[in-house]
C-alpha cells in the first residue's frame, strides 16, 4: 500500500437509450410535428361530428360496428394524408431556414442516425393522432354492438402507416427541394393524386346490363391511394390481397423520404427515387385487379346467427331478439295467405351485391336489409311485422344502394293490407305524401278484396311473381293489368 486512494472514474456513461429519449423529447418540442398530429385529430373529429354524412346513418355508421369505423376513419386520408405530406415537406424546410445544411453535412455523425430524430417525431405524432380518432370512434362502437372481432385492424394499420410515409416523403421531399412553394404544392399534389384515384384514373366504368345504368367500380390503380370506397355494408371489409400491396407501397414511400432526408448529393437523391418506383411497381403486381377481389365479404362477419326460423348476421347478432317474434309471425301470416307457396324463413341478406344493381329475391325466405327505410322506420313488434309480410310479398326492386319511391311501394301497402284485412299505412311512407300514397292504393285495395277469393289469391301470386323476377311492374298486376 503507498498510501494514495484510487481516484473515481468521472466519465460516467450515460445510457444510449436515455440519450436517444432526450434528443427525442427535444425533437418533438422544436418541430411541427406536434401541430400535424393536433391538426390531424382535431379535422378528423371536426369533419366526422359537424358534417352530417352518410358516416351517421343506419348499420354502416362509423360508431356502429369496428370494420366501418376502420374503413370511414381510412376514407378521411382523402385530405388528411396530403395534410401530413405538407406538414412533412415545412419539417423538411427546417435545416435550409436555419442555414445549418453545411454544418450537420460536416459533422461525424451518420445522416441516417441525424435524420432518424425527426422522421421518428412525426411518426410518432401522426400515428398517435390516428390512433387516438380510432379510439374515440372504438368507445362508441364498443357501447353499440356485441360483435367484436381482429380483422379490422390491418385496415386502420395501415391507414396510420399512410400518415407516417406521407409525412416522411414530404420530410425529404422539402429537404430536397428547400422553396417556400414546396409544402403547399406538395399538399395540392398530394390532394390531386386522392382526387383522380377515386374520380377517374382509379375508377372504372361499366353498365348494368338489366337496368342500363352505368357506373363505376375501383380498379387496381385506386389502391394506391390512402382513400378507401364509401362503406355501403357492414359486411364488406379489405382483402388481404389488398393490405399487403398497400403495406409494400407504403414502404417504399417511407424508404425513399427517409433516403432523400439523408441525400447529401444530386446522385443520392436520384438513387434515393428507387425504393418509392419499385414500390409502387411490386404493389401493382399484388393487388388484385378484380373489384370484387379488392372489397370482399368478411366470412365471419356475415355468418348466420338463428331463432328458428329467424336469422341475422353475426354482425347484427343483437338484433335477433327484437326481430325474432314479429319474423314468426310475419311468416305465420304469409303461410296463411299463400298456402304452400309462402316462405318458411326470414333472414338477413348476407349477399352483397353490386352497387347499382338489380338486387335478388328468393322465393323461399324473406330476405331483410336493416337500413331499409320499410324496416329502419318500423316501431314496436307490430309495424315490424307490417314490414317483413311487405319484404316477404314485395321485396322492391329499386337498384341496391338508391332510394325511391313508386309502384313497388303502392304494392307493398295493398298486398299487407290483403294480408291483414285492413288497409294500412307502411313504416318509411313519408308523411307528406301518404294521402297520395293512400289516394292511389285504396281503389286498388277494394277491388282486390271485392274479386272471388281464389282470384285474389291469383293476383296476389302473379304479383309476387313479378317482384321476385324484377322483372314487371307489381302494382299494375294488383291494379288488374299486365306485368310489363
Amino acid at each position: 500500500m503507498n498510501g494514495r486512494v484510487p481516484h473515481a472514474d468521472l466519465n460516467v456513461r450515460v445510457p444510449r437509450i436515455d440519450v436517444n429519449l432526450r434528443v427525442l423529447r427535444t425533437e418533438l418540442r422544436r418541430s411541427v410535428a406536434p401541430w400535424a398530429g393536433g391538426v390531424i385529430l382535431t379535422s378528423a373529429l371536426a369533419f366526422l361530428y359537424l358534417v352530417d354524412g352518410s358516416w351517421w346513418n343506419g348499420t354502416t355508421a362509423w360508431t356502429a360496428q369496428w370494420t366501418s369505423l376502420a374503413l370511414w376513419t381510412r376514407s378521411l386520408l382523402f385530405y388528411l394524408w396530403p395534410l401530413a405530406v405538407g406538414f412533412g415537406a415545412l419539417q423538411g424546410l427546417r435545416d435550409h431556414r436555419s442555414r445549418m445544411v453545411e454544418l450537420l453535412t460536416s459533422t461525424p455523425r451518420p445522416a441516417r442516425h441525424r435524420v432518424a430524430v425527426p422522421a421518428g417525431a412525426a411518426a410518432i405524432t401522426l400515428a398517435s393522432a390516428y390512433a387516438l380518432l380510432v379510439l374515440v370512434g372504438g368507445v362508441q362502437v364498443l357501447a353499440n354492438t356485441a360483435y367484436t372481432h381482429a380483422g379490422w385492424l390491418p385496415i386502420s394499420l395501415v391507414g396510420a402507416l399512410f400518415l407516417v410515409a406521407g409525412a416522411v416523403l414530404g420530410m425529404g421531399v422539402g429537404r430536397a427541394l428547400p422553396s417556400a412553394l414546396t409544402p403547399p404544392l406538395l399538399a395540392m399534389s398530394a390532394f390531386a393524386f386522392t382526387a383522380l384515384m377515386h374520380m377517374s384514373l382509379g375508377r372504372t366504368a361499366t353498365t348494368e346490363p338489366a337496368t342500363g345504368l352505368t357506373t363505376t367500380e375501383p380498379n387496381r390503380l385506386s389502391l394506391l391511394s390512402p382513400e378507401v370506397d364509401e362503406v355501403h355494408s357492414a359486411l364488406v371489409t379489405l382483402s388481404a390481397s389488398v393490405h399487403v400491396g398497400q403495406t409494400i407501397w407504403v414502404l417504399g414511400m417511407a424508404a425513399t423520404g427517409f433516403a432523400l432526408l439523408a441525400a447529401a448529393t444530386r446522385r443520392a437523391r436520384l438513387i434515393a427515387l428507387a425504393p418509392v418506383l419499385a414500390g409502387a411497381l411490386l404493389a401493382l403486381l399484388v393487388l388484385p385487379s378484380d373489384p370484387s377481389r379488392m372489397y370482399v365479404v368478411d366470412k365471419a362477419a356475415a355468418e348466420l346467427v338463428c331463432d328458428g326460423p329467424v336469422c341475422v348476421t353475426r354482425t347484427h347478432q343483437d338484433h335477433l331478439a327484437a326481430l325474432a317474434g314479429p319474423g314468426k309471425e310475419a311468416l305465420r301470416l304469409l303461410r296463411g295467405a299463400l298456402g304452400g307457396r309462402a316462405p318458411v324463413s326470414v333472414r338477413e341478406n348476407n349477399v352483397v351485391q353490386a352497387y347499382g344493381s338489380t338486387p335478388k329475391w328468393s322465393r323461399t325466405a324473406v330476405l331483410l336489409d336493416f337500413d331499409d327505410d320499410l324496416l329502419a322506420a318500423a316501431t314496436g313488434k307490430e309495424q315490424l311485422t307490417w314490414s317483413l309480410l311487405a319484404k316477404g310479398l314485395v321485396p322492391g326492386c329499386t337498384p341496391v344502394g338508391w332510394s325511391g319511391f313508386g309502384g313497388d311501394q303502392y304494392a307493398q301497402a295493398v298486398a299487407v293490407g290483403w294480408v291483414l284485412g285492413e288497409l294500412k299505412p307502411l313504416p318509411g311512407t313519408p308523411a307528406a305524401g301518404q294521402h297520395e300514397v293512400d289516394a292511389k292504393t285504396r281503389p286498388v285495395w277494394k277491388k282486390l278484396m271485392a274479386l272471388p277469393r281464389a282470384e285474389q289469391v291469383a293476383r296476389i301470386n302473379a304479383m309476387r311473381s313479378a317482384a321476385l323476377a324484377c322483372k314487371g311492374d307489381p302494382f299494375d298486376v294488383l291494379s288488374g293489368g299486365a306485368s310489363r
